[in-house]
Protein backbone atom coordinates (compact mmCIF):
# COMPACT_ATOMS: atom_id res chain seq x y z
CA UNK A 1 0.00 0.00 0.00
CA UNK A 2 2.63 2.21 1.33
CA UNK A 3 4.26 1.57 -2.39
CA UNK A 4 1.03 2.52 -4.28
CA UNK A 5 1.10 5.67 -2.07
CA UNK A 6 4.39 6.78 -3.24
CA UNK A 7 3.16 6.42 -6.70
CA UNK A 8 0.93 8.81 -6.87
CA UNK A 9 2.68 11.32 -4.86
CA UNK A 10 4.93 10.93 -7.94
CA UNK A 11 2.52 11.08 -10.18
CA UNK A 12 1.46 14.61 -8.27
CA UNK A 13 4.54 16.04 -8.38
CA UNK A 14 5.70 14.84 -12.02
CA UNK A 15 2.25 16.48 -13.79
CA UNK A 16 2.41 19.51 -11.51
CA UNK A 17 6.25 19.72 -12.70
CA UNK A 18 5.19 19.23 -15.75
CA UNK A 19 2.63 21.77 -16.37
CA UNK A 20 4.82 24.66 -14.63
CA UNK A 21 7.27 23.54 -17.58
CA UNK A 22 4.95 23.36 -20.58
CA UNK A 23 3.11 26.51 -19.46
CA UNK A 24 6.19 28.92 -19.03
CA UNK A 25 8.05 27.56 -22.24
CA UNK A 26 5.45 27.80 -25.03
CA UNK A 27 6.34 25.77 -28.15
CA UNK A 28 4.35 24.13 -31.11
CA UNK A 29 4.78 20.97 -28.75
CA UNK A 30 3.13 22.50 -26.07
CA UNK A 31 -0.29 20.89 -25.12
CA UNK A 32 -1.29 23.39 -23.19
CA UNK A 33 -0.48 26.14 -25.42
CA UNK A 34 -1.68 24.38 -28.73
CA UNK A 35 -5.07 23.96 -26.48
CA UNK A 36 -5.08 27.66 -26.39
CA UNK A 37 -3.96 28.58 -30.03
CA UNK A 38 -6.16 26.43 -31.70
CA UNK A 39 -9.24 27.70 -29.15
CA UNK A 40 -8.51 31.50 -30.31
CA UNK A 41 -8.30 30.64 -33.87
CA UNK A 42 -11.79 28.36 -33.61
CA UNK A 43 -13.74 31.57 -31.84
CA UNK A 44 -12.17 34.08 -34.44
CA UNK A 45 -13.60 32.14 -37.14
CA UNK A 46 -16.90 31.91 -35.25
CA UNK A 47 -16.41 35.82 -34.36
CA UNK A 48 -16.33 36.77 -38.17
CA UNK A 49 -18.14 33.72 -39.83
CA UNK A 50 -20.63 32.77 -37.47
CA UNK A 51 -22.65 30.38 -38.95
CA UNK A 52 -26.31 31.14 -36.19
CA UNK A 53 -25.50 34.68 -36.05
CA UNK A 54 -27.80 35.30 -33.04
CA UNK A 55 -25.96 33.92 -31.07
CA UNK A 56 -23.41 36.66 -30.25
CA UNK A 57 -19.45 36.30 -29.56
CA UNK A 58 -20.30 35.06 -25.34
CA UNK A 59 -23.26 32.65 -26.55
CA UNK A 60 -25.26 31.02 -23.82
CA UNK A 61 -22.82 28.91 -21.30
CA UNK A 62 -19.59 30.26 -22.87
CA UNK A 63 -18.07 30.88 -19.73
CA UNK A 64 -19.25 27.42 -18.20
CA UNK A 65 -17.92 25.89 -21.05
CA UNK A 66 -14.59 27.58 -20.80
CA UNK A 67 -14.03 26.62 -17.17
CA UNK A 68 -14.60 22.86 -18.69
CA UNK A 69 -12.15 23.36 -20.69
CA UNK A 70 -9.43 24.40 -18.24
CA UNK A 71 -11.00 21.62 -15.67
CA UNK A 72 -10.80 18.87 -18.09
CA UNK A 73 -7.61 19.29 -19.61
CA UNK A 74 -5.86 20.96 -16.44
CA UNK A 75 -7.19 20.86 -12.73
CA UNK A 76 -8.92 17.55 -12.85
CA UNK A 77 -5.54 15.09 -14.21
CA UNK A 78 -3.49 17.28 -11.77
CA UNK A 79 -5.58 16.76 -8.75
CA UNK A 80 -7.16 13.22 -9.59
CA UNK A 81 -6.66 11.94 -12.61
CA UNK A 82 -2.47 11.67 -13.06
CA UNK A 83 -2.46 9.86 -9.79
CA UNK A 84 -5.18 7.48 -10.17
CA UNK A 85 -4.28 6.72 -13.38
CA UNK A 86 -0.54 5.40 -12.45
CA UNK A 87 -1.69 3.53 -9.47
CA UNK A 88 -4.28 1.91 -11.97
CA UNK A 89 -1.62 1.48 -14.37
CA UNK A 90 0.90 -0.18 -11.82
CA UNK A 91 -1.72 -2.47 -10.53
CA UNK A 92 -3.05 -3.74 -13.91
CA UNK A 93 0.71 -4.24 -14.51
CA UNK A 94 1.52 -5.98 -11.33
CA UNK A 95 -1.42 -8.44 -11.14
CA UNK A 96 -2.37 -9.26 -15.17
CA UNK A 97 -0.77 -12.49 -14.72
CA UNK A 98 -2.73 -13.48 -12.07
CA UNK A 99 -6.04 -12.74 -13.91
CA UNK A 100 -4.86 -14.62 -16.64
CA UNK A 101 -4.09 -10.91 -18.75
CA UNK A 102 -0.47 -10.95 -20.84
CA UNK A 103 -0.92 -7.75 -22.60
CA UNK A 104 1.79 -8.16 -25.53
CA UNK A 105 1.80 -6.30 -28.18
CA UNK A 106 -0.07 -8.30 -31.74
CA UNK A 107 1.44 -6.14 -34.05
CA UNK A 108 4.97 -4.52 -33.79
CA UNK A 109 4.88 -0.85 -35.28
CA UNK A 110 7.89 0.53 -34.19
CA UNK A 111 9.67 -1.31 -36.91
CA UNK A 112 7.13 0.31 -39.52
CA UNK A 113 7.49 4.64 -41.11
CA UNK A 114 6.92 6.92 -38.86
CA UNK A 115 4.24 7.90 -40.89
CA UNK A 116 2.50 4.61 -41.06
CA UNK A 117 2.94 4.06 -37.20
CA UNK A 118 0.92 7.56 -37.34
CA UNK A 119 -1.71 7.00 -39.55
CA UNK A 120 -2.35 3.26 -38.00
CA UNK A 121 -2.41 4.59 -34.39
CA UNK A 122 -4.60 7.28 -35.53
CA UNK A 123 -6.84 4.85 -37.26
CA UNK A 124 -6.94 2.38 -34.42
CA UNK A 125 -7.69 5.21 -32.05
CA UNK A 126 -10.29 7.02 -33.65
CA UNK A 127 -12.38 3.65 -34.20
CA UNK A 128 -12.15 2.70 -30.33
CA UNK A 129 -13.26 5.86 -29.60
CA UNK A 130 -16.47 5.77 -31.97
CA UNK A 131 -17.45 2.58 -29.93
CA UNK A 132 -16.89 3.80 -26.15
CA UNK A 133 -18.78 6.79 -28.00
CA UNK A 134 -21.62 4.65 -29.02
CA UNK A 135 -20.93 3.05 -25.50
CA UNK A 136 -21.48 6.12 -23.73
CA UNK A 137 -25.35 6.24 -25.57
CA UNK A 138 -26.71 3.00 -25.50
CA UNK A 139 -25.53 1.99 -21.42
CA UNK A 140 -27.79 3.73 -19.43
CA UNK A 141 -25.41 4.41 -16.48
CA UNK A 142 -22.94 5.81 -18.86
CA UNK A 143 -25.60 7.67 -20.29
CA UNK A 144 -26.54 9.86 -16.77
CA UNK A 145 -22.41 10.89 -17.24
CA UNK A 146 -22.49 11.95 -20.92
CA UNK A 147 -25.58 14.02 -20.24
CA UNK A 148 -23.12 16.84 -19.24
CA UNK A 149 -21.87 17.10 -23.02
CA UNK A 150 -25.06 17.10 -24.54
CA UNK A 151 -26.66 19.59 -22.17
CA UNK A 152 -25.12 21.89 -24.34
CA UNK A 153 -27.89 24.49 -26.25
CA UNK A 154 -25.70 27.08 -28.11
CA UNK A 155 -22.75 25.70 -30.22
CA UNK A 156 -19.23 26.64 -29.60
CA UNK A 157 -15.59 25.64 -29.88
CA UNK A 158 -15.66 25.51 -25.73
CA UNK A 159 -18.67 22.69 -26.15
CA UNK A 160 -16.05 20.32 -26.85
CA UNK A 161 -14.84 20.08 -23.61
CA UNK A 162 -17.97 20.27 -22.13
CA UNK A 163 -17.72 16.99 -20.67
CA UNK A 164 -18.03 14.92 -17.26
CA UNK A 165 -14.62 14.07 -15.97
CA UNK A 166 -15.46 10.59 -15.86
CA UNK A 167 -15.67 10.52 -19.26
CA UNK A 168 -11.61 11.04 -19.67
CA UNK A 169 -11.56 7.61 -16.80
CA UNK A 170 -13.94 5.58 -19.45
CA UNK A 171 -12.00 6.60 -22.59
CA UNK A 172 -8.88 5.84 -21.28
CA UNK A 173 -9.07 2.75 -19.61
CA UNK A 174 -11.31 1.11 -22.35
CA UNK A 175 -8.34 2.24 -24.64
CA UNK A 176 -5.61 0.69 -22.60
CA UNK A 177 -5.79 -2.84 -23.88
CA UNK A 178 -6.70 -2.34 -27.06
CA UNK A 179 -3.80 0.16 -27.64
CA UNK A 180 -1.40 -1.46 -25.65
CA UNK A 181 -2.14 -4.65 -28.32
CA UNK A 182 -0.34 -2.33 -30.83
CA UNK A 183 3.52 -1.81 -30.35
CA UNK A 184 4.12 1.59 -30.81
CA UNK A 185 6.96 4.41 -30.08
CA UNK A 186 6.16 7.82 -31.52
CA UNK A 187 8.20 11.13 -30.64
CA UNK A 188 5.16 12.77 -33.07
CA UNK A 189 1.97 11.80 -31.36
CA UNK A 190 1.59 16.26 -30.98
CA UNK A 191 0.78 16.32 -34.79
CA UNK A 192 -2.35 13.88 -34.20
CA UNK A 193 -3.48 15.82 -31.09
CA UNK A 194 -3.03 18.78 -33.31
CA UNK A 195 -5.21 17.27 -36.28
CA UNK A 196 -7.95 15.66 -33.20
CA UNK A 197 -8.13 18.61 -31.36
CA UNK A 198 -8.68 21.28 -33.70
CA UNK A 199 -11.29 18.82 -35.84
CA UNK A 200 -12.97 18.35 -32.24
CA UNK A 201 -13.20 22.25 -31.58
CA UNK A 202 -14.58 22.54 -35.11
CA UNK A 203 -16.74 20.30 -34.55
CA UNK A 204 -18.74 21.70 -31.96
CA UNK A 205 -18.38 25.46 -33.24
CA UNK A 206 -20.42 27.97 -34.91
CA UNK A 207 -19.47 27.42 -38.38
CA UNK A 208 -21.25 26.33 -41.56
CA UNK A 209 -18.10 24.10 -42.35
CA UNK A 210 -18.51 19.98 -44.13
CA UNK A 211 -15.44 19.85 -46.02
CA UNK A 212 -16.76 18.92 -49.32
CA UNK A 213 -16.18 15.54 -50.29
CA UNK A 214 -14.55 14.98 -47.63
CA UNK A 215 -17.21 15.02 -45.32
CA UNK A 216 -17.60 11.07 -46.03
CA UNK A 217 -14.21 11.15 -44.22
CA UNK A 218 -14.07 13.77 -41.82
CA UNK A 219 -16.33 14.74 -38.86
CA UNK A 220 -17.68 18.31 -39.15
CA UNK A 221 -19.85 21.03 -37.38
CA UNK A 222 -22.65 20.59 -40.11
CA UNK A 223 -23.06 16.91 -39.19
CA UNK A 224 -22.24 17.07 -35.64
CA UNK A 225 -24.66 19.60 -34.94
CA UNK A 226 -27.18 16.59 -35.78
CA UNK A 227 -25.30 14.75 -33.11
CA UNK A 228 -26.46 17.09 -30.66
CA UNK A 229 -29.85 17.92 -31.84
CA UNK A 230 -33.18 17.45 -29.32
CA UNK A 231 -35.13 15.05 -31.39
CA UNK A 232 -33.30 11.71 -32.50
CA UNK A 233 -34.30 9.70 -35.19
CA UNK A 234 -33.32 6.35 -33.52
CA UNK A 235 -33.19 5.40 -29.90
CA UNK A 236 -29.48 5.74 -29.33
CA UNK A 237 -28.65 8.83 -31.23
CA UNK A 238 -26.99 9.30 -34.60
CA UNK A 239 -23.33 10.58 -35.98
CA UNK A 240 -20.85 8.93 -33.26
CA UNK A 241 -17.78 10.13 -35.30
CA UNK A 242 -14.88 11.98 -32.98
CA UNK A 243 -12.81 13.18 -35.57
CA UNK A 244 -13.40 10.91 -38.41
CA UNK A 245 -16.89 10.59 -40.18
CA UNK A 246 -15.93 7.14 -41.77
CA UNK A 247 -17.22 5.28 -39.53
CA UNK A 248 -20.68 6.70 -39.36
CA UNK A 249 -21.06 5.96 -43.12
CA UNK A 250 -19.85 2.55 -43.25
CA UNK A 251 -21.94 1.57 -40.01
CA UNK A 252 -25.14 3.33 -41.18
CA UNK A 253 -25.31 5.47 -38.41
CA UNK A 254 -24.67 8.70 -40.24
CA UNK A 255 -27.71 11.08 -40.48
CA UNK A 256 -27.92 14.70 -42.18
CA UNK A 257 -31.81 15.55 -43.08
CA UNK A 258 -31.35 18.85 -43.94
CA UNK A 259 -29.08 22.26 -42.67
CA UNK A 260 -29.23 21.31 -38.75
CA UNK A 261 -28.01 25.30 -38.20
CA UNK A 262 -31.43 26.27 -36.46
CA UNK A 263 -32.06 22.89 -34.98
CA UNK A 264 -32.62 22.77 -30.87
CA UNK A 265 -30.36 21.02 -28.89
CA UNK A 266 -30.38 19.12 -26.08
CA UNK A 267 -31.62 15.76 -24.85
CA UNK A 268 -35.59 14.67 -23.94
CA UNK A 269 -36.12 16.36 -20.38
CA UNK A 270 -32.86 18.48 -20.31
CA UNK A 271 -35.19 21.49 -18.69
CA UNK A 272 -34.73 19.61 -15.38
CA UNK A 273 -30.58 19.14 -16.01
CA UNK A 274 -29.16 21.48 -13.62
CA UNK A 275 -26.92 23.98 -15.12
CA UNK A 276 -24.11 25.08 -12.99
CA UNK A 277 -20.87 23.09 -12.65
CA UNK A 278 -21.12 21.50 -9.30
CA UNK A 279 -24.42 20.27 -9.65
CA UNK A 280 -23.59 18.78 -13.12
CA UNK A 281 -20.85 17.27 -11.68
CA UNK A 282 -22.31 15.56 -9.03
CA UNK A 283 -25.37 14.67 -11.14
CA UNK A 284 -24.76 11.42 -12.36
CA UNK A 285 -24.02 9.68 -9.14
CA UNK A 286 -27.58 10.38 -7.48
Amino acid sequence: MENYLDIAMDAYRGFGNYLIEDISHPTYKSPFWRLMAISVMVWGLEVFFPWRTGQGMFRKDFWLDGFYLFFNSIIFPLLIYAAVANVAEQFFIRNSAAFGITLRPLINLQQWPNWLQLLVLFLVTDFIQWNIHRLLHRVSWLWQFHKVHHSVKEMGFAAHFRFHPMEIVFYSTLQYIPLGLIGFKLSDVFLIQIFTLTIGHLNHSNLAISYGPLKYLLNNPVMHIWHHAYAQPRRYGVNFGITLSLWDYLFATAYIPKDGRDETLGFIHDQAFPAKFPQQLIYPFH
